[in-house]
């Protein structure tokens, strides 16, 4: 028997009784044994189970649900029939009410551990109407069973995939388009990807749609060049993927858990598909990066808009500002917006957006934010009124923060994708001299963990 780590009240294999108490930024439950944490899986604050510990080290420990005793009235019967084995989803089992306040109870938590605040007011969670079938964007990896080719997402905590007919989070087109191309690989036996090996030639099918304008473009990623069956497949999702707008390959030949390789070429069609957020258009490249739920990016680029409180003199500043989709939200009710990315093919289309939509006061550079902005300001004289940073999930740059501080600009926008980083990164900005006013959670991926926010910062002399 494996001996019992320090400070661990149970042992794996043990059978016990707990009462869950909260649920981690996972949607796991959490149990406490004389102060000890168990997580479990698909359990909600407020149930009593039968937990068997299958893990434990020396300050927590795992469980499996093994019977429960008392339900909570927030659960709800998961309706994906794949709910319990796929990693998509965390939170199918939640009602929608639960869901919204555990995602403000992330920020909440975040601002109290990073910044030790308790007084900045965190508004109620801006949910959907109809929080299903929203996504405009399935990456969805291949793999062989049993001689057969299915595709899925991976199980939980896992590089194992489930195979999928369906998924309820995705936009009706991308399903269907997934299942299309899912079946012409099999109809011409093109082998999947293997990791172990290498060998293989299909990756990932990748389906994106505009909701507005009906287009779909279909990736298909390889493990190089050659696609076997090339012409016929590509004349297969033709004819068989309604709305197909666009066929592109991208070749990716590295032995890696990346997606996207360096190179990508146009089968057939155009180059790229057009979705709309409001009343801007957006032209769609195959690796340009744009947020999955174009409704409720809305809500989130309005209250962008609402916190930067534009009197349309303003110069600003979007760092991390992808292909320009926050930089001509804001464009209107300005008199200039400079715009900063490090992926250039992103920077490119932010080019082609402004174009696309006749807007002439946004100045887009290639570079990383922490070393363009400072440049900005020592070489070109440029100082923002209002900065506006939309970071990955690490983050922004502390080098960034720290030209922030030191331009002054009158008010600074923060959306995140994350609230850990986010409150590390609000402190700094604190410490530096301005106060976090209020903060905006926006429901961006229903059933799911995730969540966005955005916080209106302000100079503590205005």
């Amino acid at each position: 028997m494996p001996k019992k780590p320090t400070n661990a009240p149970v042992q794996k294999n043990e059978r016990i009784d707990v009462t869950f108490l909260d649920l981690t930024h996972e949607g796991m439950g959490v149990a406490k044994v004389d102060g000890y944490p168990i997580f479990v899986p698909d359990a909600l604050p407020g149930e009593e189970a039968d937990v068997k510990v299958v893990k434990t080290v020396k300050n927590y420990g795992f469980g499996r649900l093994m019977k429960r005793h008392v339900e909570s009235e927030q659960r709800v019967d998961p309706p994906c029939p794949i709910y319990h084995w796929c990693g998509g989803c965390q939170l199918q089992h939640m009602n929608q009410d639960a869901q919204l306040h555990l995602k403000r109870e992330q920020v909440v938590n975040a601002l109290h551990k990073y910044m030790g605040r308790d007084d900045i007011p965190v508004h109620e969670t801006i949910g959907m109407d109809e929080p299903w079938a929203y996504r405009n964007k399935a990456q969805v990896p291949v793999a062989e069973r049993d001689g057969e080719l299915i595709a899925g997402f991976y199980a939980k905590r896992s590089h194992h995939i489930v195979d999928m007919d369906h998924c309820l989070i995705q936009g009706d087109q991308n399903d269907a388009a997934i299942q299309v191309v899912k079946n012409i690989m099999k109809r011409y036996k093109i082998k999947p990807y293997e990791e172990a090996s290498g060998r293989g030639v299909i990756r990932h099918i990748v389906a994106r749609s505009g909701r507005l304008s009906g287009e779909v473009m279909v990736m298909l990623v390889t493990n190089g060049e050659e696609l076997p069956h090339k012409k016929k497949i590509v004349e297969d999702i033709r004819q068989e993927v309604s709305g197909i707008h666009s066929i592109v390959q991208n070749i990716n030949p590295k032995k890696t858990n990346v997606i996207y390789g360096e190179r990508t070429e146009i089968l057939w069609g155009e180059t790229y598909i057009e979705e709309r957020i409001g009343k801007l258009r957006f032209a769609l490249s195959p690796r340009s990066f744009f947020q999955v739920n174009p409704v409720q990016t809305e809500a989130l680029y309005q209250k962008v808009l609402e916190y930067a409180e534009l009197r349309g003199n303003e110069t600003v500043i979007d760092a991390y500002c992808g292909i320009g989709s926050i930089s001509l939200f804001l464009a209107d009710e300005v008199k200039k917006v400079y715009g900063v990315e490090v992926v250039g093919e992103a920077i490119r289309d932010a080019r082609k957006n402004a174009k696309l939509n006749g807007i002439a006061n946004v100045e887009f550079s290639v570079g990383k934010a922490e070393e363009v902005v400072p440049w900005w300001r020592a070489a070109l004289g440029i100082q923002a009124d209002v900065i506006v940073v939309d970071p990955p999930r690490k983050g922004c740059d502390e080098k960034l923060l720290q030209t922030m501080i030191e331009m002054q600009p009158e008010r600074i926008v923060y959306a995140s994708c994350n609230p850990a980083t986010l409150a590390r990164d609000l402190r700094i900005l604190a410490d530096g001299g301005y106060d976090v006013k209020e903060v905006q959670p926006v429901d961006m991926f229903p059933q799911t963990t995730h969540i966005e926010c955005v916080v209106s910062i302000r100079r503590k002399d205005m």
